[in-house]
């Protein structure tokens, strides 16, 4: 019987989670059929330790975290740095300024030139809009990691996208707030 409850209560949570937990995925790795590769994976993992885990608080933080782990795991594979997916598009869409479809072709690539960890970083902090102490506690690293990765990232990530921000200043430089 008590199995029975666990099995269900998995069951629902799988269910609630599933469609966030793959569009995180995806944000961290760039890839739908990675992603749930990694969803798949995180589930199974949780399923095996659901009667250990089935009272934690946030089963969807719990999660993230085991694909973020799953992820940075599978990235130190030695196949895994060989063989790399694209999505290779045979003709350029022309531009709709309403859809935004070219910015996110843009985004997805400046988030391909990341490590898991940064992607990761920046998934939580700016697409699940999660504050510092939250994405700290989901990937198991301190506060100012993630402000220090964040920082990093949006660097990297303007720098990528062509955003004339994304060179550092020096230290003696003044910011132009106007």
């Amino acid at each position: 019987m008590m199995l029975a409850r666990l099995r269900e209560a998995f069951t629902e949570m799988a269910k609630l989670e599933l469609p966030r937990l793959r569009r995180f995925a995806y944000g961290v790795c760039g890839d739908w059929y990675r992603a749930d590769d990694l969803v798949q994976g995180a589930l199974e993992r949780m399923y095996v330790a659901w009667p250990r885990i089935h009272l934690v608080v946030d089963p969807g933080a719990y999660a993230r975290t085991v694909v973020v782990r799953l992820a940075i795991s599978e990235s130190r594979r030695h196949w895994r740095r060989r063989e790399r997916t694209t999505d290779v598009v045979p003709e350029v869409p022309v531009p709709d300024a309403a859809s935004g479809v070219d910015t996110r072709i843009d985004l997805a690539q400046a988030l391909a030139g990341l490590t898991v960890k940064q992607r990761a970083v920046v998934v939580l902090r700016y697409v699940e809009d999660r504050p510092v102490a939250e994405v700290a506690s989901i990937l198991g690293i301190a506060p100012g990691t993630v402000k220090r990765q964040s920082h990093d990232a949006l660097i990297q990530m303007r720098s990528r996208l062509g955003d004339p921000r994304s060179s550092p200043r020096s230290p003696g430089e003044v910011a132009d707030h106007g």
